[in-house]
């Protein structure tokens, strides 16, 4: 990602539904470098980056310190995604769609299964999961990737109350 971007630049994680090929990745990639070089906001260019990460996340930042985003330019974004979500047959909207790493692998799985996997113990506090919330750019870096007990997971896991209570 670029580092060139303002720490408070905007940050949208959409998370597909599964993990792309490398020969999807490289496609998907291209298709993100081609989106955010004609992002624009009430005709002027919202300065910003994207990428795939983890052959699983869509990341797109926009810098404002320039060009604010404007509701047609998060709009375009959002069909942007979607269109690669058809494309390609993924679901990048399924917020209860967990994703987690089991060494340096990213898994994920819906949250009824993260639920028996934080019961069984094979999720615990130290295992890292995906806070795909972030807002910005300096969220994204210190709070995208952070262990199941400092995240918002936590509160809703079998241990605390059970998921469905919450909904």
């Amino acid at each position: 990602m670029n580092n060139q971007l303002s720490a408070t630049s905007k940050v949208w994680v959409y998370q597909s539904s599964r993990k792309f090929t490398d020969a999807e990745t490289l496609l998907i990639n291209e298709k993100i470098k081609g989106f955010v070089n004609q992002w624009t906001a009430h005709k002027l260019e919202v300065t910003g980056d994207g990428a795939l990460l983890y052959n699983r996340f869509v990341v797109l930042m926009a810098d404002e310190t320039e060009v604010g985003v404007s509701g047609c330019s998060v709009d375009s974004s959002v069909n942007f995604v979607r269109s690669l979500g058809s494309e390609f047959g993924v679901n990048f909207f399924d917020r209860w769609l967990i994703a987690y790493k089991k060494g340096e692998e990213v898994l994920s799985c819906p949250r009824a299964e993260f639920e028996q996997l934080v019961l069984s113990g094979e999720v615990h506090d130290e295992t890292t999961v995906f806070n795909n919330l972030v807002q910005t750019k300096a969220d994204f870096e210190a709070k995208w990737q952070i262990p199941y007990k400092q995240s918002w997971l936590k509160n809703l896991s079998a241990a605390n109350t059970s998921f469905s209570s919450v909904l």
